[in-house]
C-alpha cells in the first residue's frame, strides 16, 4: 500500500462521519499522487501528509444568547485552525443550520490550498455556527454575534487568526463581531476582514469573489482562443458571489440567464437584471419569486434546474455538492465549454470527472473562488499599513492575482503530465508551497 493510500485509510477510519471532509481530502490526495510518489521517502519520514490532514487545533463551544421574547437560545460555535505554515490562519465564519464539524473541517482544509494559491502569506482556517440569521432581528443577530466572539476572541488576532464573512455572515454580522472583539481586547486591529469602509474595510471586498471568478474564467477562455463576448452563462446562487459574478460577466459582454436560491431558480432569457436582483436579495432579503413578478419575460421554477439551461459557461456559486452527475451530463449534452466554481466544492467528484472526461474546461473552487480571500488579505495589508486603497487599486491587484493563479495551476498540471487538469494543477501548486514551508520549519 502506497503512502497516499495509507493516509487515506487512516483519515476514513478516524473521520467516518464527516462526509464533506472525507470528500475534500480524497480529492486533494488523489490528485497529488504524482507529487507525493516522487517525494515519498521524505514525506513519509516527516509524516507530512498526516500533519497536513490533521488540524493544528479545533474549537467547539456553546453560544448562549437571548431572543426578542426574552428566551435564552443556545447554538454551537466552531473554529478550525488548520495550517499556518505560510501565514496566520485565514478563513470565513459560516452561519447556517447545516454547519457541523465535518463541514467546517472540509472548508478549513480547502482553505489551506486556496490561500496558498493567492501567493499571499495566509494559512488555512474556517469557523462558524449552526445559528441561522434569517428571520432574526438586528438585536437578536447582535446578541448572538457578541456571545460568539466572547468565546472566540481568546483564540484570534491580526497575527494569529483572521476570520472573515461567509454564508450568513455579511457586513452586519462582521460589524457586531468586530465591535465586541474591540470591546473585550481594548485594542483596534485588523482581526476580522469584510469590515465596513468606515472602520478598516477594503473597497472591492464585497465584489471580490464574484469578480475574481470572472477574471480567472476570462483568462481560461482567452488561453483557449475564446472571448467572453456574447457567451451565455448559467449561474447558481443569488448571494454575494453570484450577484457580483453576474455583474462582472455582463460587463465583459456575456449574458447571464439564471440564478437561484434555496427554494427555486430564475430563467431570464434577456439576461439577469443585477439591480433588481440586488434589491430583492440585499435590501429586501426576499425570495426570487419577487424577481419573476417584477421582470417581464422571466420565469420562476421551484426546486433545482439551473443546469438544464443551454449555456456556454456554468458558474456554480451557491453551496457544496450542488452540481451532480446528472447535471454534468446535461451541461455536456447542451455544449457547455467551461465550468468554474464560485462556491466551495459545489461539484461532486463524479460530476467533476465526467466534465473533465468530456472535454469541459473545469476550474475548481480552490482556484476560481480565491478572489474573496485574496482581497481579505489585501484588507489585512491595508489595516497593517493604516492605509486605504482605491477601488481601482484593489481591483487591479485582484485581477492580477487571479490571472497568476490560472497560469500557476496550468503550469503545475503540465509539469506532471496532466495538461488541462486544473483541479490537479490547483492542488499541486497550492500543496508545493505549503509542503516546502512545513519541511523548512521542522516538526511542528
Amino acid at each position: 500500500m502506497g503512502y497516499v493510500d495509507e493516509v487515506l485509510a487512516r483519515v476514513r477510519e478516524k473521520n467516518a462521519s464527516e462526509a464533506e471532509f472525507l470528500q475534500a481530502v480524497e480529492e486533494v490526495l488523489e490528485s497529488l499522487r504524482p507529487v507525493i510518489d516522487a517525494n515519498e521517502a521524505v514525506y513519509r519520514k516527516e509524516a507530512l501528509l498526516e500533519r497536513l490532514v490533521e488540524p493544528d487545533r479545533q474549537f467547539k463551544f456553546r453560544v448562549p444568547w437571548v431572543d426578542d421574547k426574552g428566551q435564552v437560545q443556545v447554538n454551537t460555535g466552531y473554529r478550525i485552525q488548520f495550517n499556518n505554515a505560510i501565514g496566520p490562519y485565514k478563513g470565513g465564519l459560516r452561519l447556517h443550520p447545516s454547519v457541523n464539524t465535518g463541514i467546517i473541517k472540509f472548508l478549513g482544509f480547502e482553505q489551506i490550498f486556496k490561500n496558498s494559491l493567492t501567493g499571499l502569506p495566509i494559512g488555512g482556517g474556517k469557523g462558524g455556527s449552526d445559528f441561522d440569521p434569517k428571520g432574526k432581528s438586528d438585536r437578536e443577530v447582535m446578541a448572538f454575534c457578541q456571545s460568539f466572539i466572547t468565546e472566540l476572541y481568546k483564540y484570534i488576532g491580526a497575527d494569529v487568526d483572521v476570520p472573515a464573512g461567509d454564508i450568513g455572515t455579511g457586513a452586519r454580522e462582521i460589524g457586531y463581531m468586530f465591535g465586541q472583539y474591540k470591546r473585550l481586547r481594548s485594542t483596534y486591529e485588523g482581526v476580522l476582514t469584510g469590515k465596513g469602509l468606515t472602520y478598516g474595510g477594503s473597497l472591492a471586498r464585497t465584489e471580490a469573489t464574484g469578480y475574481g471568478l470572472l477574471y480567472i474564467t476570462e483568462e481560461l477562455m482567452k488561453c483557449h482562443g475564446e472571448s467572453m463576448e456574447g457567451k451565455v452563462i448559467a449561474v447558481s446562487g443569488a448571494g454575494n458571489v453570484a450577484i457580483y459574478a453576474i455583474q462582472k460577466a455582463q460587463q465583459m459582454g456575456a449574458k447571464v440567464v439564471t440564478c437561484s436560491d434555496s427554494t427555486g431558480w430564475i430563467y431570464d432569457p434577456n439576461g439577469i437584471d443585477v439591480a433588481l436582483l440586488q434589491d430583492i436579495k440585499e435590501v429586501k432579503r426576499a425570495r426570487l419569486t419577487e424577481y419573476a413578478a417584477a421582470r417581464p419575460g422571466a420565469e420562476y421554477h421551484e426546486g433545482r434546474g439551473v443546469w438544464e439551461v443551454k449555456c456556454d459557461i456554468a458558474l456554480p456559486c451557491a453551496t457544496q455538492n450542488e452540481l451532480l452527475l446528472e447535471d454534468a451530463k446535461q451541461l455536456v449534452a447542451n455544449g457547455c465549454k467551461a465550468v468554474c466554481e464560485g462556491a466551495n466544492m459545489p461539484t461532486t467528484i463524479d460530476a467533476t470527472r465526467y466534465l473533465q472526461e468530456n472535454g469541459v474546461w473545469f476550474i475548481g473552487g480552490k482556484a476560481s473562488n480565491a478572489g474573496g480571500v485574496a482581497t481579505s488579505a489585501l484588507e489585512m495589508t491595508q489595516n497593517s499599513e493604516r492605509l486605504s486603497w482605491t477601488f481601482e487599486e484593489v481591483d487591479s491587484k485582484l485581477k492580477q492575482i487571479m490571472i497568476n493563479i490560472y497560469h500557476n495551476i496550468d503550469d503545475a498540471a503540465k509539469r506532471y503530465g496532466m495538461e488541462g487538469n486544473y483541479v490537479a494543477g490547483a492542488n499541486i501548486a497550492g500543496f508545493e508551497k505549503v509542503a516546502t514551508a512545513m519541511l523548512a520549519q521542522g516538526v511542528c
